[in-house]
């Protein structure tokens, strides 16, 4: 059985041939994020079966709101993951453990915050989206139980990332994998059994994210032959805190505005109506998965550009880049084609509708190019991310996703607004994003060739 063990062990990326290691590393989380995005997606078909297409719409015009009141986790997670792995490969035991028990705490205090702050906000917030009526109390009540029950989401999210900083995406995988099972199984009991609708999607979806967390933290206190979680460690950890908020606010702060473009870009999406806002849904799905590839390969980059400038070894940093990036932009064109030969089918799981389904193929195949693109884009940033530079992604994650993509969305939408169209063309709102992404792929390119990630490392 001792292979077994072995592949639960952190993955050592400063020897060996590159493109093994990255693919080693970023094959399980590739799978483990599919994992992850089967809650959002088994949540949307459950509630859009079993309740119906305004169901699907409140989840969906919740999800912008979500995404924006968990960026102090973003930034943790980020700032905890190159950390982890620079102190790993250096081999300092003590910074190690101090660090990781630094996150713990800077994690419970950020879950506090978003504990009474979102849940304050969230019902004004969803009055200035111009969220429908007809959906506005379902999406109220579905952020609340999300919101107070934030902890599980964010002990999983920061704890995985130390363990991806550790070089284990596999323990990670098989507890999403876990989590993801109970995921199912509560919100087919909660929905159709119990009948309680969007509040029972929220509840399964924090219980199950909370049992993830419980057993990432198991196997970090397991792991005692790479550092410790002691008391002792708890105390004067103002230096660690520091240094994680340091690496880790670039990509918070990005993340923000980021989240903040799409609440505002959701304002707009609201107001073709509940069937677009149905149709978004579905799409921003199916779109999850395939950005799975580009996330996936990004984060196993940072690990390993990490660990190999901790050590010293930067001409093995640029090696891996390339063949990352490769990998990435293979991967994520092989999803990318499977999509659009299924997507009617993969359409017809969330909704009997035709239109639906119709007008969301429309929109699959408006940002099918895209997502190579992005594979680019994440992976050459991965690379500037875990050699410490982490603030060119954030301008680049900024220029793209808001002085680009938000005003150019509004701009062809009011300039295609017809007497037969008075709201514009719905379509234009991905055409934005297309471009946005097209633009990012070739300013990463720049970036990475002439950025100042290079110097970090001289």
């Amino acid at each position: 059985m001792s292979w077994i063990k072995k592949i639960f062990e952190p993955v050592d990326m400063i020897e060996g041939t590159p493109w093994q290691k990255i693919a080693f590393f970023a094959i399980p989380m590739l799978l483990g994020n599919i994992a992850q995005q089967l809650y959002n997606t088994v949540d949307s078909v459950v509630v859009g079966r079993y309740v119906g297409d305004n169901a699907l719409a409140a989840v969906g015009s919740a999800a912008p709101l979500v995404n924006l009141l968990i960026v102090l986790f973003v930034g943790i997670g980020m700032g905890s993951t190159i950390m982890v792995s620079q102190y790993l490969g250096a081999r300092q035991r003590e910074n190690l453990s101090r660090s990781i028990c630094s996150c713990i705490i800077i994690t419970g205090v950020a879950c506090l915050f978003i504990m009474i702050f979102a849940s304050l906000a969230s019902g004004k917030l969803l009055e200035l989206l111009n969220t429908p009526e007809s959906i506005i109390d379902w999406c109220h009540s579905y952020l609340l139980i999300l919101f107070v029950g934030c902890a599980g989401s964010a002990y999983y999210n920061i704890l995985s990332g130390v363990l991806r900083g550790l070089g284990d995406s596999i323990s990670a995988l098989l507890y999403l994998v876990v989590a993801c099972v109970l995921n199912i199984v509560l919100d087919v009991f909660f929905v159709a059994k119990l009948n309680l609708g969007v509040n029972g999607v929220a509840l399964a979806t924090i219980i199950a994210q909370a049992v993830s967390a419980a057993l990432c933290m198991r196997k970090l206190c397991k792991m005692t032959e790479f550092f410790e979680i002691k008391k002792e460690y708890f105390r004067n950890t103002k230096r660690y805190s520091s240094e994680i908020i340091k690496l880790g606010l670039p990509s918070g702060i990005t993340q923000a505005i980021i989240s903040l473009s799409m609440v505002v870009v959701q304002s707009l999406t609201n107001s073709f109506g509940e069937a677009f806002i149905a149709a978004n849904v579905m799409v921003m799905r199916v779109d999850g998965f395939a950005m799975l590839p580009n996330f996936s390969f990004g984060t196993a980059l940072t690990t390993y550009a990490g660990q190999n400038v901790g050590a010293g070894k930067f001409d093995r940093v640029k090696l891996g880049a390339k063949q990352g990036t490769i990998m990435a932009m293979g991967s994520s064109a092989a999803i990318t084609a499977l999509i659009l030969l299924f997507g009617r089918p993969l359409m017809g799981i969330f909704t009997e509708t035709p239109e639906l389904i119709e007008i969301g193929m429309t929109l699959l195949k408006i940002l099918a190019v895209g997502y190579v693109a992005m594979a680019i884009s994440q992976s050459l940033q991965g690379i500037m991310r875990g050699a410490g530079d982490t603030m060119t992604p954030m301008w680049l994650s900024l220029l793209t996703s808001v002085a680009i993509r938000v005003p150019l969305a509004y701009i062809l939408v009011f300039a295609s607004k017809t007497p037969e169209l008075p709201q514009g063309r719905r379509e234009f709102l991905y055409v934005s994003l297309l471009i946005a992404w097209l633009f990012g792929a070739f300013m990463s390119i720049v970036a990475y060739k002439k950025g100042k990630w290079k110097k970090i490392m001289e």
